[in-house]
């Protein structure tokens, strides 16, 4: 009875991680295109350093800087898959909690995460230095596509190594 109530109460808690991704995406997408581009550039030259530094590149500052040059534009649009990839998980785990399988889990998470994609697009337009991109789009929809795939095979597989061995005992033990 307890565990019932539980269960109930803390259910729709299971969409906060969604709304926090949700939230921190538009915090993203509200910084202007220089700081973006620097909080981009960063990771970027954090990246070719620690590469430089644990594989003894002994690279020149020049060389530093061609590399970070050449990796920042695949930094940016990774972090876009990333983050629709967390947010896509976020929204797919609670959909599955509540019965929401099959073929309708990645209508409506996917559905949902693209949207908000586009949203977030239509958003960046009224922020200084920033545009909508059909292209960043199209990648946040490769990053919704792998978290939604992702979960439906992590709960198809719980179900079938955790949860159904533990329906048959449950079953056997009441019989």
């Amino acid at each position: 009875m307890i565990k019932t109530f539980l269960r109930a109460l803390l259910k729709p808690f299971s969409f906060v991680p969604a709304l926090m991704m949700m939230s921190l995406i538009f915090s993203f997408s509200s910084q202007d295109g220089a700081a973006s581009g620097n909080l981009s550039y960063k990771v970027s030259e954090i990246i070719v350093e620690s590469a430089n530094e644990a594989f003894e590149l002994h690279w020149s500052g020049s060389e530093i800087h061609y590399y970070i040059e050449q990796i920042h534009y695949p930094v940016r649009k990774l972090a876009h898959m990333t983050e629709y990839f967390l947010l896509a998980v976020s929204v797919s785990f609670p959909l599955y909690v509540y019965g929401v399988r099959g073929l309708w889990l990645p209508i409506l998470a996917g559905g949902f995460c693209v949207g908000f994609a586009a949203l977030d697009e239509y958003h960046q337009s009224f922020v200084a230095g920033r545009g909508p991109s059909k292209k960043d789009v199209a990648i946040d929809s490769i990053g919704v596509l792998a978290g939604v795939l992702m979960v439906q095979f992590f709960c198809f597989i719980g179900r079938m190594t955790i949860f159904r061995p533990l329906a048959r005992k449950k079953r056997k033990s009441s019989e």
